[in-house]
């Protein structure tokens, strides 16, 4: 796998993604990994040369060396960004933050989104979203509020006061834009939170954090100078397009972001599937089964108020086909958890035992499986170039894809 390659889960979350990542970075072949979608709420686990971290806003290869890029479509967070930075360093990275690049234009979320995103999911009461708390929601929404007044209802919920112009990262290297930009954030949510943060106390975090990582205009050309991993966040079944309202992310899972970075560059799109379903929290599982749960306990995804109660059921054949769908087709599949021993898979007909997952996939979805995960390490993680198909035509809008 030599070319870009786009990383997406095809499940509600938690398929591997950060796993698979750090096994394609591992050979030193890949020059950056791009993060296109989601923020701070992303949880991707890699464990590796007897070193743990679960990985929120740096990419999966910042163990395997690899630079990370935030995209202009991640939601920027300075402050866990900080925190996750000590993390990394105590496990033996050196100076993280330099390994790190963000766009100008990349939406900044604060504390204020925080405290409106969760202030918002309390009120929900049994109706909650599955919001993960952390202000992702709430930072997307407030950025599209240009032009908007209060009482005005944008994307279903009220404007409840006079927006400004969003914070982005850029506006950190400026700190009279960065405080007029807070101030207003101040005032507009302080109908919903009460006073909120020190404004100043966040125009200086925010300004060393400027001082600590590169912040880039725009496409420095970077996809022509080397091999890029794109990392995507959630999975395609909580896409603010095609995942199943309200239970849903205000993110674009699907590659779409990946291509418009790509501007007309190839990459091959890699789906990631666990042998199981999982979801966190609040929204559909249909094949939910407390006895997949029992089988097969989680190390390492957390709960909690927000995150919500770990759920497992079966692998679902409809639910899978229909990701596939959502993105265009992919070009192989990396299939995790394969030490999940006697999986079996729903296929709107009953439950089927799936003896064999690899060949199973293989054969539901027409592509190769391309990475292997038998484990919850490195080492357990296999990349191959697997040539079972020599041409697809994944069946949507006619497109054929290139060998896998």
């Amino acid at each position: 796998m030599n070319d870009h390659v786009i990383v997406v889960g095809l499940g509600f979350g938690d398929e591997g993604k950060g796993a698979v990542v750090d096994a394609l970075c591992a050979d030193g072949s890949v020059s950056a990994v791009v993060r296109f979608n989601g923020g701070a709420q992303a949880a991707h686990n890699v464990i590796a040369d007897g070193r743990h971290h679960t990985f929120s806003q740096f990419g999966s290869g910042t163990l395997a060396g690899v630079p990370t890029r935030l995209s202009r479509y991640v939601l920027v967070e300075p402050i866990a960004l900080a925190t996750e930075s000590r993390e990394l360093e105590a496990l033996g990275v050196a100076n993280p933050l330099s390994l790190m690049s963000i766009d100008a234009g990349a939406l900044l979320t604060t504390p204020f989104h925080v405290a409106a995103n969760r202030a918002r999911e309390r009120a929900r009461g049994d109706g909650r979203h599955g919001s993960c708390g952390k202000g992702i929601g709430e930072t997307a929404w407030y950025g599209l509020l240009s032009g908007a007044k209060a009482g005005d209802v944008v994307e279903g919920q009220q404007v409840l006061g006079e927006p400004g112009p969003a914070p982005r990262v850029g506006d950190c290297l400026d700190p009279a834009a960065l405080r007029r930009k807070l101030d207003a954030l101040a005032r507009f949510y302080e109908p919903l939170i009460g006073a909120g943060p020190n404004v100043d106390e966040l125009v200086g975090l925010y300004r060393a954090f400027a001082d600590a990582v590169r912040i880039i205009p725009g496409d420095d050309g970077m996809f022509d100078s080397g091999r890029v991993v794109f990392e995507g966040a959630q999975g395609v079944l909580l896409d603010e397009t095609y995942g199943f309202h309200p239970h849903t992310t205000w993110s674009t899972v699907v590659p779409r972001n990946a291509r418009e970075l790509l501007r007309g560059r190839p990459a091959r799109v890699l789906g990631v599937t666990r042998t199981y379903q999982t979801r966190h929290g609040a929204g559909p599982l249909p094949t939910e089964d407390p006895a997949v749960l029992a089988r097969f306990p989680e190390r390492h995804n957390g709960t909690g108020e927000f995150q919500g109660a770990w759920r497992a059921g079966h692998l679902d054949a409809n639910l899978l086909r229909y990701a596939v769908a959502c993105c265009g087709g992919v070009d192989g599949l990396a299939v995790t958890h394969l030490d999940a021993r006697e999986t079996m898979v729903a296929t709107g007909q009953g439950l089927e035992d799936m003896p064999d997952p690899v060949a199973y996939l293989e054969e539901l979805l027409g592509v190769g499986v391309l990475v292997t995960g038998a484990g919850a390490t490195r080492a357990d993680y296999v990349v191959r170039e697997n040539r079972r198909h020599d041409r697809v035509d994944v069946g949507v809008g006619g497109r054929d894809r290139a060998p896998v």
